[in-house]
């Protein structure tokens, strides 16, 4: 018999979520109305246009952030490039102090890049590791971070230590703990991975990393904008992200982070005449601040619309769009779980927006194929994005539906039925 989700099922879902949000220790903070999702989906042009679940590949950016990018570059075409910059000095340094509020950082702790992987590179490569160094990770590390791994292990005789998930799909903090030695050089986690629905426990990793007082290395590209980041609380060196994904920044963005105190233990990847404070004949003086790991060229237009993003998402509250996320994944997860012929692939006993899944008979691929027929986005999640977590669950890919504040219960309907209709 085919599984069904009755209208009653779905109406106690939303009350169980209702109850949970509205019964937590922030009494004070109000769940995102409906109201205000018409007014961000009327501010976001491609709503109109498309069912948008690929938020975990590049978010729909509000049209504020389409406007200030475009408008910058107008005045690049009509003033130059270094004038306009002249002109926009505070709102671009504004943008600095934006990213430092949204993860609870200094201004002088954050520099502004391309996106997550140049910023985990230039964290990364900048540890001074020595031959038999020891850099714990785990099994949902991202593809970009695993070659980074790879890459110093051959090179610098590293040795890679990858602390597995329980069968719950939980990772051990005991098993972390266990494999702590004095060789231990670097802690290097992703806390949401690519192609799972779980989480990894980032705040309790910093309290074991600062116990035994090892590097901390955190890659948040699917966090920032989808659940609040404290780098104080999680207690890390290191943090990198990037703008496309829930930050509904443009491409082409992202920040990392590094801790005052650890900035001079860091060797620089690049150098350019921005890294230096004081240059003379002979010598230099590096920066005494994070922007001392970037390059001067870097697009202005983008690092503006970066700004306005950040700022969009602060005006609206990560905590409430973190609320509003875990809701709309509840969910659809709970209508997938209901289709015969759906596997629901996420495990864990915490959960993010990501939701990731497989219809029976049929290629990710060709189901992301026959969705976007129906103007329905989603992605497809390859093996080699989270390589160790794939090859662990036997699976070589996997449908990935990743939902945002501005997506609706509607939305989700339309999904579920187009995939019944694919089935058929």
């Amino acid at each position: 018999m085919p599984k069904t989700t009755t209208s009653a099922s779905v109406l106690l879902l939303v009350d169980l979520f209702t109850l949970l949000y509205t019964n937590t220790n922030k009494m004070e903070l109000t769940l995102i109305s409906e109201q205000e999702v018409q007014q961000f989906r009327a501010a976001t042009k491609g709503t109109a246009q498309k069912v948008h679940f690929n938020n975990a590949g590049s978010s729909l950016p509000p049209d504020v952030v389409v406007d200030t990018v475009i408008n910058y570059l107008n005045a690049e075409a009509a003033c130059g490039g270094y004038e306009t910059e002249a002109k926009y000095k505070q709102q671009l340094d504004d943008t600095y102090t934006l990213v430092a509020r949204l993860i609870n950082a200094e201004t002088n702790e954050i520099a502004l890049v391309e996106n997550a992987s140049t910023a985990w590179i230039l964290a990364f490569n900048g540890v001074d590791f020595k031959p038999g160094d020891v850099v714990l990770s785990t099994e949902m590390e991202y593809v970009t971070n695993l070659i980074g791994l790879l890459n110093a292990k051959k090179t610098l005789g590293i040795e890679i230590k990858v602390i597995p998930n329980d069968e719950q799909g939980n990772f051990s903090l005991s098993a972390l703990e266990e494999a702590i030695s004095p060789k231990t050089k670097l802690i290097a986690v992703t806390h949401i991975p690519s192609t799972a629905g779980g989480m990894i426990p980032i705040v309790a990793i910093g309290q074991i990393a600062h116990k035994y007082g090892i590097l901390y290395l955190v890659d948040a590209c699917q966090s920032a904008g989808q659940i609040p980041v404290d780098v104080k609380e999680i207690g890390c060196d290191m943090l990198v992200v990037t703008g496309r994904k829930y930050l509904r920044a443009p491409r082409g963005t992202g920040f990392l982070f590094v801790r005052k105190a650890v900035q001079d233990q860091l060797k620089l990847t690049f150098i350019d005449g921005s890294t230096a404070a004081v240059v003379t004949e002979d010598d230099f003086k590096v920066r005494d601040d994070a922007r001392r790991f970037e390059l001067y060229e870097k697009n202005r237009a983008l690092l503006l619309g970066l700004g306005k993003a950040v700022e969009y998402a602060l005006n609206i509250g990560v905590d409430r769009i973190w609320l509003r996320i875990q809701y709309l994944a509840g969910l659809l997860r709970n209508q997938l779980e209901n289709i015969e012929g759906i596997t629901v692939h996420d495990t864990g006993d915490q959960k993010c927006g990501i939701v990731t899944f497989s219809v029976k008979g049929i290629d990710s691929a060709t189901v992301k194929n026959l969705l976007a027929e129906k103007q329905i986005n989603v992605s497809v999640g390859k093996a080699v994005s989270t390589l160790i977590y794939m090859n662990k669950h036997h699976l070589t890919s996997i449908v990935r539906a990743s939902v945002h504040y501005y997506n609706t219960v509607e939305e989700i309907g339309v999904l579920c039925e187009a995939l019944k209709s694919i089935m058929n």
